[in-house]
């Protein structure tokens, strides 16, 4: 099978709590693949667990189900795909503003798509009630390859 992507991985797992740590360390070890800085990597393990969090919260509240995620790397990008298969949201642009939630009483901050929104590049979030919700998350890893060709010059000009 030929992918357009660079490298590509899923992950499929239970909605447990216990699983979002697990989730976004290995979405964090297939993203070191892209040298990322510690500042990158940080962010994309920070999304991830805001997303997982909500399927496990939000999607499938008090019931268990599966979490999927879809990784994949095209030169300097990672795209992270996550997903559920739980209630969906009815309003995802009210779920967006920051500070909204439907769980007041379990002391959340309503702020986990604006967290994923500031950590990553392009979040998109497409949800239907009763099928489930996909987020899908874009970061440009900057790169380190400019530097890389900056001492080369100097080393050259010093050599001549």
């Amino acid at each position: 099978m030929k992918s357009i992507y660079d490298n590509e991985m899923e992950l499929d797992f239970l909605s447990k709590s216990n699983n979002e740590a697990f989730a976004r360390i290995t979405v964090a070890a297939f993203a070191a693949q892209l040298d990322p800085t510690i500042e990158e990597l940080a962010d994309i393990k920070t999304a991830v667990s805001e997303a997982v969090t909500n399927c496990i919260i939000h999607g499938y509240e008090n019931t268990e189900g599966v979490i999927k995620i879809k990784a994949s790397l095209l030169k300097n990008e990672i795209e992270i795909e996550i997903s559920d298969n739980g209630k969906g949201i009815e309003n995802v642009e009210l779920a967006r503003k920051p500070l909204y939630t439907t769980k007041a009483n379990l002391e959340r901050s309503g702020m986990g798509f604006t967290i994923m929104e500031s950590f990553m590049d392009e979040v998109e979030i497409h949800s239907v009630v009763d099928i489930g919700t996909k987020i899908i998350m874009k970061k440009k890893i900057k790169s380190k390859q400019p530097l890389e060709e900056e001492k080369e010059e100097v080393l050259l000009k010093l050599n001549s």
